[in-house]
């Protein structure tokens, strides 16, 4: 479809008052780029439900409250991370809950997972001593903008150090802006906080200014 079209197919989140923004359509990279970059995510898979929220929820890339029990496990070293080593495993284990299900279905996950070989969406994973992945965190990164989409712990803090270790490469990398969608009760401990939908557009607006996919900086460690 050309952008033509997807202006057709998504109401301009900044005229149209409701959270919806569409109904159906597909997971191809093209629907998913041109969703990210006018701030609409996908929460639903049939059928496809496409929304931006009001107000919409960020961290500030420079003021995540991780605890000290999950800094002095980071300071510690006891887990091997990584990025991009193991992308699909990781949305597997996301989508996994002992109790209920999850929207990261079967066609989030082959979606997402070309959009990974395109460039555009990045796993953190954390291996323990075992070398057995244990926790992990995975989102979508377009010029100076980060949207996560999940996080999981296997391994008491797992996810989290994942995180720091995201945050830690995105400060590196001089993002701009970091999306977490809705807020719910871990993301508020670590953070997150809400803006009104049109501002959180403006700041989308300059992060994607340069659209380019993330080139992860090398460790120095």
């Amino acid at each position: 479809m050309t952008k033509r079209s997807f202006d057709q197919f998504f109401k301009n989140p900044r005229h149209w008052r409701e959270d919806l923004v569409a109904v159906g359509g597909d997971f191809s990279v093209d629907r998913l780029l041109y969703a990210y970059t006018h701030g609409i995510f996908p929460w639903s898979e049939d059928p496809i439900r496409w929304y931006c929220l009001d107000p919409r929820a960020i961290f500030d890339i420079h003021r995540v409250h991780f605890s000290k029990t999950v800094l002095r496990k980071v300071r510690q070293k006891k887990f091997r991370i990584s990025f991009n080593e193991a992308f699909p495993i990781v949305m597997q284990a996301c989508s996994y809950r002992e109790k209920d299900n999850t929207w990261i279905t079967p066609g989030f996950i082959d979606g997402y997972l070309e959009l990974h070989k395109k460039g555009w969406a990045h796993s953190v994973e954390v291996w323990n001593a075992e070398n057995v992945l244990v926790g992990g965190v995975y989102g979508v990164a377009i010029g100076k903008f980060f949207a996560g989409e999940s996080m999981f712990s296997f391994e008491s803090d797992a996810g989290k150090i994942g995180l720091f270790h995201l945050f830690a490469k995105l400060k590196e990398s001089n993002f701009e802006l970091f999306d977490t969608q809705q807020l719910n009760h871990v993301t508020w401990q670590l953070g997150a906080y809400e803006i009104p939908k049109l501002s959180y557009l403006d700041r989308l607006e300059r992060a994607i200014k340069d659209m380019v996919p993330w080139v992860i900086p090398l460790s120095h460690d």
